[in-house]
């Protein structure tokens, strides 16, 4: 099967996951969901969407919703780039999180632990594309984190 449409499926289904998280019903919490818990929550959605934005506007130009890369694409290794690899899909996590928190059921933690399952796997694959594609990008990933700063270096 082609990358691109390998490529799409898989944003199309961690579009579908984070969907779901709003989505599920909020019943039956697993914790008391109380202004402690929806401020906490909430920071971390908000948090997390501030990290996605900057990590889109820090590609510029190489930016594509598919995970392949573009052919005119340069390697962006500043900004939050110079602190996790994929600072989008560490916004991405941290957002989805706060709504996982705030849904308080075993249905919103199994689909954010799908989102990251998923996420984990998304990014391991296009960074194999990223080294066929950048003669820099394993050093790259030697010192910089996959999600979380020093977490998650190749090498």
């Amino acid at each position: 099967m082609n990358r691109r449409v390998i490529g799409l499926a898989l944003v199309a289904l961690q579009f579908v996951l984070i969907a779901a998280l709003v989505l599920v019903p909020w019943t039956d919490p697993l914790w008391h969901r109380d202004a402690i818990a929806f401020s906490v929550a909430g920071v971390l959605a908000l948090a997390g969407a501030v990290v996605a934005v900057l990590g889109v506007r820090g590609l510029g130009r190489s930016l594509t919703a598919n995970p392949v890369p573009l052919a005119s694409s340069e390697l962006v290794t500043d900004g939050l780039y110079g602190w996790v690899r994929h600072p989008i899909y560490s916004g991405l996590l941290v957002g989805s999180l706060g709504v996982a928190l705030a849904g308080a059921s075993w249905w919103h933690l199994g689909t954010w632990l799908a989102l990251v399952a998923l996420l984990m796997a998304k990014a391991r694959w296009e960074e194999r594309m990223l080294v066929e594609r950048y003669v820099d990008y394993a050093d790259y990933a030697l010192r910089v984190g996959r999600f979380i700063p020093g977490v998650g270096r190749i090498g």
